[in-house]
């Protein structure tokens, strides 16, 4: 316990240095030991109970109420994840994840999709970004989405101490795509973003991916049209009237889902689980997305334009499901290279589940932004530790190994 003690002061001493005064100096490490540490319940309470005691109300204020800026220490976090997993082949998850919440006075906290729970439910969401290499995750970033109904009510987002400058309406997208912004500034490291169909959908997500000149692998519904990659823009002849002043294309675009009918589907591999290799049926075509302007076409009313080239993959299960996704990965992409992008998603799922079960992620029991972003910072904190030792670990396990190989 005491190596343990001593290597984690020694992590979060760039933490600390940010921090500014000794107090919130000490408070950090207690809060983060209570996060890591034993016990079925992290609250507030428990934890100084355990690792402070007599010292509740410095340890609550320090969280809840202390005069400190998180932004210097979101930004040590982003610095050490790309210490600890940052590479140009490394992959930034976009996911979203539920705590399930009573009553309606804590912030964002409203009926609404638990993606946990795989249905509505009285709970707050956050939007998680999670840097992952080589199946280890390390998250970056948690931040809260809120709901309509909290949108609309200034007097409620005031109480429960929403800033400012938040409390206006904004989309997960638009959330995901701030904090990918803010990543890029403070230069982590990645290759190809990935997201599921909630955020996949969004024509303005995957186009303001594409214009920051980035990667990305994401989820869609099967009914998102596309158009086949050699699409053409033609002006008809109608033979009467003004001439068309806008091109259209040659041929109507089609639900995802049907655009791969005739395609050929072939078994995939894309890593080892724990009952053997992990494998599925998988498809892909290059086609157009339909995402461009809405113009009408013909008698078809107003439809959506042949947008970026892309890869359309279908994901056929075992269990006979299928799933479709869009990748604007190279067009020499193999298939095992795009069916292995879009798998790798499944690290910041199980990263949300250790956090919560773990290290208390959805413990928390205040009701303010400012307490529960710094609960979210402080398990991010806690979680990156452990993927640090851990890699450490491994590191001097492989390093004993090849010596006594040597030896022998």
């Amino acid at each position: 316990m005491t190596d343990w003690d001593t290597e984690l002061s020694a992590f979060l001493q760039p933490f600390l240095e940010k921090l500014g005064h000794k107090k919130r100096r000490q408070m950090c490490p207690v809060y983060v030991s209570g996060l890591i540490g034993p016990g079925d319940r992290k609250s507030v309470e428990p934890m100084a109970e355990r690792f402070a005691p007599g010292q509740y109300d410095r340890l609550h204020h320090f969280i809840s109420d202390g005069l400190w800026d998180a932004v210097p220490l979101e930004t040590e976090l982003a610095r050490q994840a790309d210490r600890i997993v940052g590479a140009s082949d490394a992959f930034l998850v976009i996911d979203d994840t539920g705590l399930p919440k009573k009553g309606d006075h804590s912030v964002g906290v409203a009926p609404q999709y638990a993606s946990m729970l795989g249905k509505r439910a009285n709970c707050q969401t956050l939007v998680s970004v999670t840097l992952a290499r080589d199946e280890v995750p390390v998250p970056v970033g948690l931040r809260l989405f809120l709901p309509e109904s909290w949108v609309g009510d200034q007097e409620r987002m005031a109480k429960a101490g929403v800033p400012q400058v938040m409390r206006t309406s904004r989309t997960k997208p638009e959330i995901a795509l701030h904090e990918i912004d803010r990543l890029i500034a403070v230069g982590v490291r990645f290759g190809t973003v990935l997201a599921d169909a909630g955020y996949g959908l969004s024509a303005a997500f995957r186009q303001g991916l594409s214009g920051r000149g980035l990667t990305w692998a994401v989820g869609i519904p099967k009914h998102q049209k596309v158009y086949p990659h050699d699409v053409e823009l033609i002006f008809p002849n109608s033979g009467h009237g003004r001439p068309r002043k806008h091109p259209i294309p040659d041929t109507l675009s089609v639900a995802a889902e049907t655009m791969l009918v005739p395609a050929s589907w072939q078994k995939v591999s894309w890593r080892r689980g724990t009952k053997g290799r992990l494998t599925a049926r998988f498809a892909a075509l290059r086609i157009r997305i339909a995402d461009g302007t809405p113009q009408r076409i013909l008698d078809k009313g107003q439809q959506h334009m042949p947008g970026e080239e892309a890869w359309l993959v279908g994901e056929w299960r075992s269990n006979d499901e299928r799933k479709y996704y869009l990748s604007n990965l190279p067009a020499n992409a193999t298939l095992k290279v795009l069916a292995a992008a879009i798998k790798a998603r499944w690290v910041c799922e199980q990263a949300h589940q250790q956090m919560k079960e773990e290290l208390g992620l959805d413990h928390f029991e205040g009701r303010s932004w400012q307490g529960l972003h710094r609960h979210a910072l402080m398990t991010m904190i806690a979680y990156a530790f452990l993927q640090h030792q851990r890699l450490q670990t491994a590191k001097r396990e492989k390093k004993e190994t090849t010596s006594a190989s040597g030896a022998t």
